[in-house]
């Protein structure tokens, strides 16, 4: 059998008994112990690690033991961008530039945004990473009347620190709409996984204090990277409010 193939295996071993299921912070056995237990020398050991380390499903410091890590970026009920989510959760933030075209919008695009069918607007295409991985495929539309020659600037950072420092245009609060779908060949193509996976497809409109409509965004995530949290609060009563 080859080196490769053991490794992989070893990997989907150690995943099995040690990762899955297991809470965060759970500490592996030694490369040594791993090794007398799989039946393999500790160089296979290391390297079905560090493929776990690269899927992002444990990590150690210098040293130190190995641990399992929550594999999930979790979206906060709280207006923030994927750089400083990932940011927050001690991942290295990148994006892959795949589109950014000046188009006529579409009535569906002009409709969420407020703006006339046929105004021109930018639409930027990016596979958005942590720490090497895909995380998910975002598309984004914005008025090109609020942000002229905004195609010129280096958009593979943070699109929200550029409206604001280059164009004075802070997002404060975000319409979203989430549902969940199965991903299709070309989507499972980018974020690396199986056709036919669960991921979850989000839709937002992003507004200023004013409620002036900066962006439209359209984005799929990763099912098994991402999920959101809420918050929600019980309808006031009839009763309780003439009492008020």
């Amino acid at each position: 059998m080859r080196p490769a193939r053991i490794a992989h295996e070893v990997r989907d071993a150690i995943e099995e008994r040690y990762v899955a299921g297991s809470e965060p912070s759970s500490v592996l056995p030694s490369e040594r112990r791993l090794a007398a237990e799989l039946g393999v020398a500790r160089a296979t050991v290391r390297a079905a690690l560090a493929m776990l380390r690269e899927q992002q499903q444990i990590q150690s410091g210098a040293g130190g033991p190995a641990v399992v890590v929550d594999p999930r970026l979790t979206k906060a009920p709280q207006l923030s961008s994927f750089t400083q989510d990932a940011l927050a959760r001690g991942w290295h933030p990148s994006s892959e530039l795949l589109e950014a075209v000046e188009e006529p919008a579409d009535v569906s695009v002009a409709r969420d945004l407020g703006i006339t069918p046929g105004s021109q607007v930018h639409r930027i295409r990016r596979l958005r990473l942590a720490d090497r991985s895909p995380m998910a495929l975002e598309e984004v539309w914005l008025p090109q009347a609020l942000f002229p020659d905004l195609l010129s600037h280096d958009l593979s950072g943070s699109l929200y620190e550029l409206l604001e420092s280059r164009y004075g245009a802070a997002v404060y609060r975000h319409d979203r709409r989430i549902s969940a779908i199965s991903v299709d060949a070309p989507h499972a193509e980018m974020l690396d996984m199986p056709l036919g996976a669960a991921a979850l497809f989000a839709t937002q409109v992003g507004l200023d204090r004013h409620g002036r409509r900066l962006e439209l965004g359209r984005s799929v995530y990763r099912g098994d990277r991402f999920d959101f949290t809420t918050v929600t609060f019980a309808a006031v009563r009839r009763a309780e409010r003439s009492r008020s």
